[in-house]
């Protein structure tokens, strides 16, 4: 078996230690351990030849995971842009890289349900003046988490599914519903696979021959 990559290595071992550091409560381990996530896993990703895009939109989640490492409304909302702007990164790089799947039609309206149940619940107890930010970044949340889905297939469809589970565990907690225990731990667990997955999933569309040759490929007796 192939040794992993010393930066995937060093991206595994960093998020073990932020894992374990939320599991016993060390929050030292965490404050050190989550910042370096993104960029261990953004420097891998180059080195694999990895669009701009991807780099950026890991590099947005970093900025963010920096900010959300306040309990600050203002960093919150600052973190909460920084995601924004990674989302938006991965848009137009599904878009761009990524092919039409037949299941779209499909999986559109059961992601817009989504959408529309969790925000008609979380809704009465946002607090009101988080509320149309919250609503704001699950709608383009749902566009990407479906994009991948749709565009670049499986893997990076769970990745884009774990994000949309840590994102919303994140929300139920802002609306002070109940939580499981360690709740953080839960959020960076789904957080850093979800990455990973969009990071896989877009590595492994751009290794795949082009969408012209496998259209020639499967026309062909």
């Amino acid at each position: 078996m192939s040794r992993p990559h010393p930066l995937l290595a060093a991206f595994g071992l960093a998020a073990a230690a932020d894992l374990v550091s939320l599991a016993v409560g060390f929050g030292p381990g965490h404050t050190l351990a989550k910042p370096l996530l993104m960029p261990l896993l953004a420097a891998w990703a180059a080195r694999r030849g990895a669009p701009r895009l991807l780099v950026a939109a890991l590099l947005c989640g970093w900025g963010g995971d920096v900010l959300l490492l306040s309990d600050a409304e203002p960093a919150f909302l600052a973190g909460m842009a920084c995601f924004a702007a990674g989302h938006v990164c991965y848009l137009v790089l599904f878009t761009r890289y990524g092919r039409p799947r037949v299941r779209a039609t499909v999986l559109a309206p059961a992601y817009a349900a989504v959408l529309v149940a969790t925000l008609t619940l979380l809704w009465p107890d946002l607090p009101p003046d988080l509320r149309a930010p919250v609503a704001a970044y699950s709608t383009l949340l749902t566009a990407m988490a479906y994009t991948a889905a749709t565009r670049l297939g499986p893997l990076a469809g769970s990745g884009g599914v774990l994000f949309l589970l840590s994102d919303t565990l994140i929300a139920t907690g802002v609306a002070d519903w109940p939580q499981p225990p360690r709740p953080d731990l839960w959020i960076m667990l789904t957080y850093a696979a979800a990455q990973f997955l969009l990071v896989r999933g877009t590595l492994g569309e751009r290794a795949a021959p082009p969408t012209a040759s496998r259209e020639v490929r499967s026309t062909t007796p």
